[in-house]
């Protein structure tokens, strides 16, 4: 008889209901994107009404809704983001009219719907570019599919889409002027709120753990945001000081004092100059690191696209399989299908299945509210116009709530939308978005649970060897009496950020349908190791060249604007 160990039987995690539709606290800057997307979308479309031609809407939109990404970037990162957002938007655009010119059978642009769709998700989980993601895009792409076009009208429509997304760029850089290092400021109030929470612990309880990962992975996402930024100015100089105090209170909790980082964020929320800390020229000196972490290449897109190869693959399927069902119910516009089950999937199943019920619930409560303003919308095309503001402005003021409130507004929006180019009966607006709303849920859900991310676990593996790899050069960095100048400083910089993409990986793998036991215990011990290590190497530098630390709450007041 074998005495070998069978294999772990794979585990189904079952799908929460609950919670998943309450409200969360809205954004610190809930009203910037909301307002952004007004001021990019109402001139061009103002301009449109003045004319006479809504009916080119649906084109200018498509560059005005660029304004909505990347409102937590620096605006030097953000400057070059939305470029990329911009022109992402206009190749996708691209293709899309070009495909309508050229054939009007329904399956082949559903098809090249759901491949453009994939590709969007790609790139844009690849990317980071975050919040809306790649919703937006697939919303414009898989809608101008379905617009009747001719191959000479291609190069004029795309020409309104790029001085529509200029303009969208003016309108996210616009902040700059009044506000230059907002951005940064607020990655690293968050950063020191978290850091006070962890330290309110005293790194005991049962909060101890989940509190310490979510702020190292706020201190870790507040030096990526000053990294971004390219020159270090004088602002930047002060928000270092302020993030090596919050390292300073992760490595010795019991020690540090919450209040006074929580009021050094409430400073940094207001428009006053950045407060200042006693960081010794020593500490100082570590930081110069951080130049040359500006210098280090990035990793290759394709190394980053791999591993997201099952998302694009659920992606793909689920969009097509969407929309060819719509088709065969009969439904005219076989897109809203598409765009539901592109909106569906985030980073494990479990978070789709949430991501499924948040947007049927608000898809239907949203034609409940387009019911009640139709009659207002068709009254002047006046009023049609100022009633996608509206919805404009409240779906970006309410989807960081949760992303079923969001949709409420959406929904009206996506429907007035249609009706730029002429009016259409409410009746049948309604049963069609409600029909391909339940499609692209349920098709959307099975194409998820179809095709499985077995290599979730894999990606833990690779990531407990990245830690122990960086942890491991820390520690030998630490034995040394005196390590070369910054690399004690860039052994601490990439173990946090391994600890960070650890925590994440296995959270995304923790949420899948169908996978092998997790090594938890594994993980459980490297993070403790590994934040050992990282509060070691800051005692380290403290020791070194720390002063006393002034554990009052007066301090220096005077402070760098930015």
């Amino acid at each position: 008889m074998s005495s070998a160990t069978p294999a772990p039987t794979p585990r189904v995690r079952r799908l929460p209901l609950t919670g998943v539709l309450r409200l969360g606290r809205p954004s610190d800057i809930w009203f910037k994107p909301a307002l952004s997307a007004v001021a990019s979308v109402a001139p061009p479309n103002l301009t449109l009404l003045a004319l006479g031609r809504l009916d080119l809407a649906m084109y200018t939109m498509a560059g005005s809704l660029c304004a909505l990404y990347a409102h937590n970037k620096p605006y030097a990162a953000r400057a070059r983001a939305l470029v990329w957002v911009v022109l992402g938007m206009i190749a996708g655009l691209a293709v899309a009219l070009v495909t309508a010119s050229l054939t009007t059978n329904a399956v082949v642009l559903v098809t090249v719907g759901a491949a453009l769709a994939a590709v969007q998700k790609g790139l844009c989980d690849a990317t980071r570019i975050g919040p809306p993601g790649n919703v937006v895009l697939t919303f414009i792409s898989s809608a101008s599919l379905f617009a009747p076009q001719t191959i000479d009208q291609v190069p004029g429509h795309l020409a309104l889409a790029a001085a529509a997304g200029a303009w969208a760029w003016l309108v996210g850089m616009a902040p700059a002027l009044v506000r230059p290092h907002g951005p940064e400021r607020r990655a690293t109030a968050q950063a020191l709120n978290a850091a006070a929470t962890y330290a309110a612990t005293h790194g005991t309880g049962d909060g101890d753990a989940r509190a310490r990962a979510t702020a190292a992975a706020a201190v870790h996402a507040a030096w990526h945001s000053l990294l971004a930024t390219g020159t270090r100015t004088p602002p930047r100089r002060a928000l270092e000081r302020l993030l090596v105090r919050a390292e300073v209170a992760l490595a010795a909790p019991a020690d540090a004092d919450p209040e006074r980082l929580r009021a050094w964020a409430r400073e940094l929320r207001g428009r006053g100059p950045v407060p200042r800390t006693d960081v010794p020229a020593g500490a100082v000196d570590e930081l110069l690191v951080v130049d040359a972490e500006l210098a280090a290449p990035a990793r290759p897109l394709w190394t980053r696209l791999g591993p997201l190869t099952p998302l694009m693959l659920r992606t793909a399927l689920g969009c097509a399989l969407a929309g060819y069902v719509s088709l065969a119910l009969g439904v005219g516009r076989p897109y809203w299908a598409l765009v539901t089950a592109a909106s569906l999937y985030q980073a494990n199943i479990t978070l789709t299945w949430g991501r499924g019920v948040q947007r049927v619930v608000g898809n239907l409560a949203g034609v409940l509210v387009f019911a009640a303003v139709a009659p207002l919308a068709h009254a002047h095309p006046a009023a049609l116009v100022l009633c996608c503001l509206a919805f404009n402005f409240g779906a970006e003021a309410l989807i960081g709530r949760n992303y079923w409130l969001g949709s409420v507004c959406v929904t009206p929006m996506a429907l007035l939308i249609t009706e730029f180019a002429r009016a259409q009966q409410p009746g049948e607006l309604i049963a069609e978005r409600v029909v391909d709303t339940l499609v692209g849920a349920l098709v959307g859900l099975v194409a998820a649970a179809v095709v499985t991310n077995r290599r979730a676990t894999d990606r833990i593996e690779e990531a407990l060897t990245a830690v122990e790899r960086a942890r491991e050069r820390a520690a030998r960095l630490l034995a040394e009496q005196a390590p070369a100048r910054g690399s004690l400083e860039s052994a601490h910089r990439a173990l946090a950020a391994a600890l960070v993409e650890l925590r994440a990986t296995v959270d995304a793998a923790s949420g899948e349908w169908w996978q092998r036991a997790l090594p938890q215990e594994r993980v459980v011990l490297a993070e403790q190791s590994g934040h050992r290590t990282l509060a070691a190497t800051v005692r380290r530098r403290e020791s070194h060249s720390w002063p006393t630390v002034d554990r009052g709450t007066g301090g220096k007041t005077e402070g760098v604007r930015g």
